[in-house]
């Protein structure tokens, strides 16, 4: 009966097994269910950061390399995505160890990007990232 409400009426079911909860009605409980939705939730969280930080230094840079060619929208889009992956961290802090792995898969994402982008040749962009992660997630910081 539980798994039959989760796969019929998601929204239903979360509703009930959080009343149960709240309730200390564990025995009533769809455990397997719960356990795969908070597995989700926190795989969401991390692709989500994940998915943040190829902009973010797609704009670094760009930044860098295309100094001519700044705008406040690059700027603008550097404090959005770093307001983003600040609230993340605050709400997430454990998802900071992670960062360094992250950085390593999203920064070559980052350079196809630029070189789409900027049409400049791939030998402009380092081949690892530079930027130190506390200069990466810095609002102040500029390359």
């Amino acid at each position: 009966m539980l798994t039959a409400r989760y796969e019929t009426d998601f929204y239903q079911w979360a509703l009930q097994q959080a009343d149960r909860l709240r309730n200390q009605e564990y025995a009533d409980l769809d455990i397997e269910n719960l356990a795969e939705e908070i597995e989700a939730m926190a795989k969401r969280d991390r692709c989500e950061l994940f998915s943040r930080l190829p902009v973010l230094l797609l704009h670094l840079l760009r930044w860098h390399h295309q100094p001519s060619q700044r705008t406040p929208s690059w700027s603008a889009t550097l404090d959005e995505q770093r307001n983003a992956l600040a609230l993340f961290l605050e709400d997430s802090p454990s998802l900071r160890r992670e960062l360094p792995e992250m950085i390593v898969k999203a920064y070559p994402k980052a350079i196809t990007r630029a070189i789409k982008e900027t049409g400049l040749p791939a030998d402009t962009f380092p081949a690892r990232c530079t930027w130190t992660i506390e200069q990466i997630l810095d609002a102040d910081y500029l390359p």
